[in-house]
């Protein structure tokens, strides 16, 4: 099998969708050996912050001398950052060979495997062959009936930040999605956890003490920022050693706390993660596409905000980075979120829109996006691809001395990389 033919294949069933359930990955793993099971974890669940706090943990292990694998979606440039091992992505071979593996044993099921599932073997199945010394494992959707979630133990669980978001799958309450988010927590396994919404977690802590386990919750107010700029910020976090990171943001420092509260659950579990460590993790860790500066002239900040919370973090970021900037926004936008929301958000700090349609089929129509945006008070164009989009947004933001903010969609986002020569 070819590295295409194992791309083709994965996506042939992209058209099942997400279908939540255990069942199909169980017995995928059961033919395959339930390699799984060989593997330790931290696992990782929530609405925002999941890849940044995932990223933190990765660095900082690969940086203590661990073989670290690292499951995340999802992409942003190439299939393959899905799945990588001390920062490195898998190669195309190795993803064929893995696929390789997967397909005779998928194709005999009667309920076939989703796209997703398909994926998490291949992750599962590589990790193990690579003999990793532990994996940073993300949710794709939820946590209760994730693919996921097989796992039988982890070393430790985390739960990020938590608001609405998949109402159609995980309930239309916080409190319910925070459920079905905790549901990743084992018996006894200690947990980390963002200080979220007052509903999620007296979830998180009922489950935690149904479950026998220890829950560790991030304290922001212990967080000293030191020093803050577009080039990156510098903090101390319950007077530990100073740690600086090119995460940008308020809402990256209580990402960080949550890493550092999973950091002191695995060394009391002992593994072996010193100061200088985590100093070199925090400063080599890189996460595209979140509140990322890809231009200097002009300035261009690509984000992937793709909900109301993740939109509210960018607006944040914005008045605190870019104060006083006329902000032109390149936009485009997933129907099935509440994009109303975050426009409105976003018609608070951008005057200029850019809008485009991600390729997606779920994407919100450009010109219905462009309609909703169109008021006295902000100028709105409208770009027939996301390249000529950036081109606009480039040239608008120079003739107005402003600033060019790419947001609304992960799927657009490899697109607006690269047109500013952005390296994957």
């Amino acid at each position: 099998m070819t590295y295409e033919e194992a791309l083709d294949y994965i996506s042939s069933v992209a058209w099942q969708g997400s279908r939540p359930g255990l069942e199909r990955i169980a017995a995928l793993m059961n033919g395959l050996g339930n390699v799984q099971n060989d593997l330790k974890y931290i696992h990782i669940a929530g609405t925002n912050g999941k890849g940044s706090v995932s990223a933190l943990l990765s660095s900082v292990l690969t940086a203590a001398g661990y073989r670290t694998g690292l499951f995340t979606s999802p992409f942003i440039t190439r299939f393959n950052e899905r799945m990588q091992i001390n920062g490195v992505p898998i190669s195309d071979e190795s993803l064929a060979e893995v696929v390789e593996q997967v397909r005779p044993v998928a194709d005999t099921m009667e309920d076939k495997p989703t796209e997703f599932e398909l994926i998490t073997a291949a992750g599962f199945l590589w990790f193990a062959r690579e003999a990793c010394d532990i994996v940073v494992l993300e949710t794709g959707l939820g946590g209760r009936l994730d693919a996921t979630n097989l796992i039988q133990q982890d070393e430790c669980a985390v739960i990020t930040n938590i608001g609405l978001d998949h109402t159609e799958y995980l309930g239309d309450t916080v409190a319910q999605i925070a459920w079905e988010k905790a549901c990743i927590i084992k018996p006894g396994a200690p947990v980390a956890a963002y200080d979220s919404d007052p509903e999620a977690m007296a979830v998180l802590r009922d489950m935690t003490e149904q479950q026998g386990g220890s829950l560790s919750v991030a304290s922001f107010g212990d967080i000293v920022s030191l020093s803050d700029s577009l080039d990156g910020q510098s903090f101390r976090y319950k007077n530990g050693p100073v740690l600086t990171m090119q995460l940008l943001g308020a809402h990256q420092l209580r990402n960080a706390a949550v890493a550092l509260e999973a950091v002191e659950i695995l060394r009391r579990r002992g593994w072996n993660i010193s100061d200088a460590s985590l100093e070199a993790g925090f400063a080599a860790t890189r996460w595209p596409a979140r509140f990322e500066v890809v231009g200097r002239d002009p300035v261009v900040i690509v984000d992937g905000a793709h909900n109301p919370q993740g939109v509210e973090a960018l607006c944040d970021g914005i008045r605190h980075y870019l104060p006083g900037q006329r902000i032109v926004c390149l936009v485009g936008v997933l129907a099935d979120k509440d994009w109303r929301k975050m426009m409105d958000m976003l018609k608070e700090v951008a005057v200029d829109f850019v809008v485009v349609q991600p390729d997606s089929p779920r994407a919100l129509r450009d010109t219905e996006l462009a309609a909703y945006l169109s008021d006295r008070d902000h100028w709105v164009a409208v770009a027939d691809t996301v390249a000529t989009g950036a081109a606009g947004a480039e040239f608008r933001a120079k003739f107005m001395h402003g600033v060019v903010v790419a947001c609304g969609s992960l799927y657009m986002m490899a697109e607006v990389r690269k047109y500013f020569e952005v390296d994957a």
